[in-house]
């Protein structure tokens, strides 16, 4: 296979308070991808910045930012743009209301943020918004007190690296959400989390990573929050399920490759994509 692999960044990074010195940390990483001859870098959950717990949500919304006029995508934008390079990167996005989950009761005057995923490709343009569909209320936590749930699953996005299908953190628990992405071309899973740390937390991160690589033949890439209430470990997972990357609990940026050849032998040998029974079973296809 021709182009078989491709060098992919992921960054496990500690996101401050501080927006600006966040996103100054983001394109040092962007530069530093691009200096290894990376085509992608993927960045974690709440890049944009930490928010704790006992922070108000307008606090919180004077952080946020609306997707077309946003600095912080813009100023990413233009780095993706001179150092030809695909970003991942992460926002609190404000609530517009064009933007309205049909799951929740909202408004245009509801102050609470979405949390949002965008692909940026190398021609420094916006490919991909996805807001997170599964609010983490779970587990003492309550994440729709702050924020909107997103209503669609959205189509894979074609990079140099692969087929680009996005989920965040909380998602991944929800298999129905990669199998989607996974029939709709996905065959890389990109998973921006801020996995809280707890009590079997790490296994239950490492074994769903594993699952959600095996059962659909992909990679699965999930960079991930460090630090603060977070447990690190951002791991890469290819096809089979073998752990290629993982990076424990420091700060950083690592390069790893993706071997698309490894997607087509497991599609092949393992075929559950093609094998699973739709005549019996069928699921919603992305928008």
């Amino acid at each position: 296979m021709r182009n078989a692999s491709s060098p992919v960044a992921i960054v496990q990074m500690r996101s401050s308070e501080d927006k600006r010195e966040n996103l100054k940390l983001s394109l040092d990483f962007v530069k530093e991808a691009a200096r290894k001859k990376a085509s992608l870098i993927c960045f974690p959950e709440f890049q944009m910045a930490f928010s704790p717990r006992n922070q108000s949500v307008k606090k919180l919304t004077k952080i946020a930012e609306t997707i077309d006029q946003s600095n912080f995508i813009l100023t990413l934008g233009e780095s993706a743009r001179r150092n030809r390079i695909n970003i991942i990167a992460t926002i609190y996005e404000k609530n517009t209301k064009n933007n309205s989950s049909s799951r929740y009761s909202i408004n245009q005057f509801d102050n609470r943020v979405y949390d949002t995923a965008v692909i940026i490709n190398s021609d420094g343009a916006i490919c991909s918004v996805y807001r997170k569909l599964h609010m983490y209320d779970a587990l003492g936590f309550r994440e729709s007190a702050k924020m909107i749930a997103g209503n669609a699953i959205e189509k894979p996005v074609k990079t140099a690296a692969g087929n680009l299908g996005l989920m965040i953190c909380y998602d991944v628990r929800f298999p129905e959400v990669s199998r989607i992405l996974a029939i709709n071309g996905a065959d890389i899973l990109a998973v921006p989390s801020a996995w809280v740390h707890g009590i079997m937390k790490e296994e239950h991160w490492q074994t769903i990573l594993k699952a959600r690589a095996i059962e659909n033949g992909s990679y699965v890439a999930a960079p991930d929050q460090v630090g603060h209430i977070f447990s690190g470990r951002s791991m890469v997972v290819d096809p089979f399920g073998i752990v290629i990357l993982d990076m424990g609990n420091r700060e950083g940026m690592e390069v790893i490759e993706i071997d698309k050849s490894r997607i087509q032998k497991a599609r092949e040998s393992l075929p559950l994509l093609k094998n699973r029974r739709t005549d019996v079973y069928s699921i919603t296809s992305v928008r």
